[in-house]
């Protein structure tokens, strides 16, 4: 399953991450962030993986400006 990483800017497009990259970066980094351009269903799915394989998981909406559709989804995973 592909998900799309935030944008680093506000014209940038996203950046497309592999599952398996995310569960090897595991070992660096806990907290991931995700573009709003992914559905509510692939964040779902990402959740219920990692916590098939024992790990914490938290999501939620970060809003970075005042328009309704200026968010990000921040994502930690925890062993």
């Amino acid at each position: 399953m592909k998900l799309k990483l935030a944008r680093t800017t506000l014209k940038a497009k996203p950046k497309s991450i592999e599952l398996s990259k995310v569960e090897e970066e595991l070992a660096n980094k806990s907290i991931f962030y995700f573009d709003k351009d992914n559905s509510h269903k692939e964040l779902k799915e990402l959740i219920e993986y990692f916590e098939e394989k024992g790990f914490s998981v938290y999501m939620r909406e970060v809003k970075y400006g005042l328009d309704e559709n200026e968010y990000i989804y921040e994502v930690h995973i925890i062993a």
